[in-house]
């Protein structure tokens, strides 16, 4: 299978072209919201690898948040517009689960620990999740509000690596000895390939026409909730 990915969740553009498994073209830039010019360079240069290699695509992957209203509309709407050109289905990952990807392959723990990937969302709010270290979700995606307290039960069951834009804010607040931070972790197209494959597989594929991404927005006040 060959799968165009995009990520634009977060101040990164990113794009890769998979094959198989194996990563055949990527490109990023970090330098900040640039997506509208960035985006349709990037994609024209993995058109073009797809095209040196003769291979067609089979799906396009995108990312689907949380994260940035204008990064993320910029992603959808392309990837939604090369679904529809090449009459191929449109896959979303999560925004969260990719940069776990990139967390475990840089990590490659051991021990018995979990990892929150947080995205910044104003004031000391973030959005997170939880995964184990295969990256098998434990608990779904929530906003929380990051105080001293923060996930004082789980950090006291068991080492936590927090990593992603949100996570800077909230060293000072974390002080637990089984609160560890990564950096340097941001969401990146390459770090799809694994997840959208196993979509492809399965047959897990969104609604090209009516899917929307999780963009990120204001929420009430709530307290980190348990591992279910």
């Amino acid at each position: 299978m060959y799968i165009l990915h995009i990520e634009t969740s977060t101040n990164v553009c990113s794009v890769a072209l998979s094959g198989n498994g194996q990563c055949l073209f990527s490109k990023s830039n970090a330098d900040g919201m640039n997506h509208a010019a960035l985006l349709s360079v990037f994609i024209a240069e993995a058109l073009e690898a797809a095209k040196i290699l003769s291979v067609k695509l089979d799906a396009v992957a995108v990312s689907s948040g949380p994260g940035s209203y204008t990064g993320l509309r910029i992603g959808v709407s392309t990837a939604k517009g090369l679904c529809y050109g090449y009459e191929i289905p449109l896959i979303a990952v999560s925004t969260l689960e990719i940069m776990t990807a990139g967390a475990l392959k840089q990590m490659n723990e051991k021990e018995n620990v979990l990892f929150c990937p947080m995205i910044d969302a104003r004031r000391m709010e973030v959005y997170d999740a939880f995964y184990d270290k295969n990256g098998k979700i434990t608990r779904e995606i929530a906003a929380d509000i990051i105080t001293d307290d923060s996930y004082s039960e789980i950090l006291a069951n068991q080492p936590v690596y927090f990593f992603g834009n949100g996570s800077d804010k909230c060293k000072s607040s974390l002080t637990s000895p089984s609160a560890r931070f990564i950096d340097n972790i941001v969401p990146l197209a390459e770090n799809m390939i694994e997840l959208a494959e196993k979509a492809f597989k399965e047959n897990n594929f969104v609604d090209t026409a009516y899917f929307e991404p999780f963009y990120l927005k204001e929420f009430q006040t709530t307290t980190p909730k348990k591992l279910s």
